[in-house]
Order: C-alpha cells, then structure tokens, then sequence
C-alpha cells in the first residue's frame, strides 16, 4: 500500500535520529508497520482521561473528564453540557490549574446489567474519583500510619435519571469506598468489571517516591505489604447488599458492598479485597474483550515503564524491582536486569522476542489502554495499544507518543501517521496522551489535552485506519507515470512549463 510504504520508509530513515541521545538500559523503541490517522472527534474539552460505552450502546461514548464532567458523544458528535457534574465534589481537592494534579474524576464503569430492566445494577454506574474527607468521618481505609490525610480516593455508584437516559441522578450517588491520601499523587484511575462480574480497581502506592513517606509502612513498603489497600489491584462486588441477598460473598466492614470468596488474602490482618499486589501507580488498566485477560500499564518511577498481565494472587514486584531491573529503594535507582529473580515476582509480560517495558528515552510515564479488537484495522487485532503521557519533563510536560504492543512476541512499536511529528513520533502542539476510550464496536480512540483540567485543550481522536488511495488516485498516478515515461523516452528530461 502506498501509504504505508511511505511512513515506513519515513520511519527508518528517522530511527537513526531517535536513538541518539537515548538513555540507557533498554533499545529505543522502533518504529512500526502500522499506519494510523487520528481523526478528530471532540475538541473544547479539558483534561479527558477515559472513554468506554455502556453495554448494548452501539451510539453513545461516555467520556470522562478530570475536571468532574461526564461528558457525551453520541453518533460522532460531542453534545452541549454534561451526562453528570460533579465538579463541586472533585474540587477542591483538585487543583484545576496545575497541568501536572493527579486526583479529579479518574475512572468510570458501567453495572454489566446496566441495560437489563431485571438486573439489580439497572441503570447503574460507578466513579472513581476524589473528594474531601467530610468532618468526623473517615476513608473506609484511612491512610497507613496514621498519615496526616487531605483527601481520599472513592468508589461511588450512582444510577441513570428515569426521565432522561442522557443524564446521571445528581441525588442518586453511594459512597461505597475509600482510601485516605497523604500525597498528592499515585491515584491509580482505572475502575472495570471483569467477565466474573466484579469490579475491579488499581490502586497506587500512596505516592511520594520509593513507597517511602509519612504515609508507607515498613518493611517493604505499601505495595508490598498485605495488611495495606495501597499499590494493589482489588476486587469487590459493588452492588448494595441488599439487592443481591442470596449471594455467598461475604458484606464489607462497611456495609456497602461485598468481598468475593475467591479473593486470595483472607487472613487475619490482609486486606481482603486485594486480588494482586506489588504496583506503583497502575492508572490505567483494561480487559482484553476476546479473552478476559487483565492488561495493566504500571507507571514507573524514574527508569522503566512496563506492561503486566495480572493473575489472581500475583506480586508485580514493585517496589522490589522496576519493569524486570532491580530496585534501590534507598537511591531510587534500578540495578541489574534480573528476569525471573527474586523467584515468586511477576515481571513485564515475556514474548519470544522481548519484554513489554521501556525506558525514559521513550517516554516519562505510561498511559495504558486497550487490546484492540476493532474492525477497521485488521493488521492491529490483538494488539495493545497504549501511550506515554509526554516525552519530556517539567517545565512544562509536553509531546505525548502513541505506541501499540504484541503481547504474543513482546514487541513495543511505534505507529506511523502523518499526524505525528517529529524523529520520535510526538502528538502536536505538546499535546500530552491522558487516556485511552473503548467504544462497542472495539475501535479505539485517543484522549490528550495541553491545557490543565480548567482548560480547553483537551482533544478526543478516534484511532482510524489511513484510507486508500481512490481509483481516480490510482488511474491518475498511472496517467502521470505513463506520460513522464512517454517523454522520457523521447528525450525530454523534464516536463514543458
């Protein structure tokens, strides 16, 4: 195809400009044979961050915006005002014009019985997001240590006006749970249901660097450590107790949801709605919709993003190691790369010709998305597609990169597309990459934005294939072709003009 064979050409001639300058340990990531256009379907937004469809809806995109807006695109189209404003719960504690705030509105999931009018989770939909601790109450998991808290991370659940099915009950909102911050940062972001029915959600290690703080345990530090909610990726049944009476999952402490039984750690002194352990901040995470597998970004600190397929039980080695390198929490440098060692950690996803991770040359800090299983991109089926959030650091973070991942060879690649810029392939005009959307047909699309959550900046492109050169194209091209050589072969080096 013509236009690929371009970008590919394009692409080798500028690897060689790529690495250069590259930091160590890891290879530059290459560029691939995948072409793509991002075509713009939303512009006007703020800081959009995730984007899924609700099950059965084939024409509606919810789109979720740090800035607590719930936002709607329905055939293609951004519609005026919001599904749901929660900005007076998610700010304060978010500060809508710093760029770099990592709370806000966060994750989104719908009830997988959210269209069933016989299912206890009609019309029902849950938040991931942050908001002030009221007065006289606290986190269902306050921060450890008794850490000073300013704010927590919630799990809330709310329901679908009766009246409008484009507009979320303001009133409707359950608080289910909650963890108590002392940083600022490593929030996670993620909330979905898996195929077994329950909800899922990762957590990050409390923030700061190393899992060390005011707010860490010890030994170890929070991810690693059991009797902690931090650096964890949980499982809950969300649901309301009392809609669902007959099941054996056991009630929460709380009262507002239940605790699967096939959790792993039910001793004494565990937190038992942990199902995997051991990650920094896994903001976001998705289910592969062909086979239920669990494909997790895990942002790494200052030297290795990785990729993980998570299982029930598994240790994802932080802050023990960083992607498969060693790691020195007192320094907060990576040693050796030491695949499979210590025994009993999981690392990046293994292929036959690599692992799924990389280093800041490429990239400051992952921003996961979806396995594609779309239509409109055959050679793409199966690949993980995901980016990183800038290529460079503070001041300011700009230059977003957009990358897929096979997670049969362990390959990472970068696409091709003419609406990337630049040797290493960077969104324009320092657009940074935020998040990722999932609509019902599996297309996939890009979220980035290079204003704070109080902007506009922000940008929803739809990941579409390059089209075709049209017959006509074709027909003229071989006009053109046909015509030069005519003159050529007459002598004439050049055409009249």
């Amino acid at each position: 195809m013509i236009s690929k064979t371009f970008f590919a050409f394009f692409g080798l001639a500028l690897l060689v400009l790529d690495t250069l300058g590259h930091a160590a340990p890891l290879t530059p990531i290459p560029k691939g044979n995948i072409t793509i256009r991002l075509q713009t379907v939303a512009t006007g937004l703020a800081a959009p961050d995730y984007a899924i469809n609700a099950p059965g809806d084939t024409n509606r995109l919810f789109v979720v915006e740090q800035n607590g807006l719930l936002r709607l695109i329905q055939n293609g189209a951004l519609l005026p005002g919001s599904a749901l404003d929660m900005q007076s719960l998610v700010a304060p504690p978010l500060n809508t014009t710093n760029a770099n705030d990592e709370r806000g509105f966060l994750g989104l999931a719908f009830h997988p019985g959210f269209n069933s009018a016989s299912s206890p989770g009609y019309r029902t939909l849950y938040t991931y997001n942050s908001q002030l601790i009221p007065a006289a109450t606290s986190p269902t998991y306050p921060a450890p240590n008794n850490a000073t808290q300013g704010y927590k991370m919630a799990i809330n659940e709310w329901k679908m006006s009766a009246a409008d099915p484009n507009v979320v009950d303001p009133n409707s909102r359950r608080e289910l749970i909650s963890f108590g911050k002392n940083a600022n940062n490593h929030n996670g972001g993620t909330i979905a249901f898996g195929q077994d029915g329950y909800l899922y959600l990762g957590t990050g290690d409390g923030g700061n660097a190393n899992d060390v703080g005011a707010s860490h345990v010890e030994p170890g530090g929070n991810a690693q450590n059991l009797s902690v909610a931090l650096g964890k990726m949980l499982r809950i049944d969300p649901l309301n107790p009392a809609l669902n009476p007959g099941s054996s999952d056991p009630v929460s402490a709380n009262g507002q949801y239940r605790i699967p039984t096939t959790n792993p750690f039910q001793a004494a002194g565990q937190v038992p709605e942990i199902y995997a352990y051991g990650f920094r901040n896994p903001y976001r995470f998705s289910f592969d919709t062909a086979n239920g597998d669990l494909i997790l970004a895990d942002v790494g600190q200052r030297t290795i993003e990785e990729i993980d397929r998570v299982i029930l039980g598994g240790n994802y080695g932080w802050a023990v190691k960083e992607g498969d390198f060693l790691f020195d929490r007192a320094t907060g440098n990576v040693g050796a790369r030491s695949p499979g060692v210590p025994a009993g950690l999981i690392d990046p996803i293994v292929g036959t010709l690599g692992t799924l991770e990389y280093d800041h040359g490429d990239g400051i800090s992952i921003t996961g998305g979806f396995v594609y299983r779309g239509s409109a991109i055959p050679e793409l089926v199966g690949k993980y597609v995901f980016g990183d959030l800038a290529l460079k650091n503070l001041p300011p973070r700009v230059d977003g990169r957009l990358f897929y991942a096979d997670l049969v060879t362990g390959e990472i690649k970068e696409f091709l597309s003419p609406d990337l810029t630049g040797p290493n392939g960077v969104l324009p005009n320092g657009l940074t990459v935020h998040g990722f959307g999932q609509d019902a047909y599996g297309e996939l699309y890009a979220l980035a934005t290079n204003t704070p959550s109080n902007g506009t900046g922000g940008i929803v492109y739809k990941i579409a294939p390059v089209p075709e050169p049209s017959a006509f194209a074709l027909l003229g091209m071989g006009i053109i072709i046909a015509i030069a050589f005519a003159w050529r072969r007459r002598g004439i080096q050049h055409f009249p003009g």
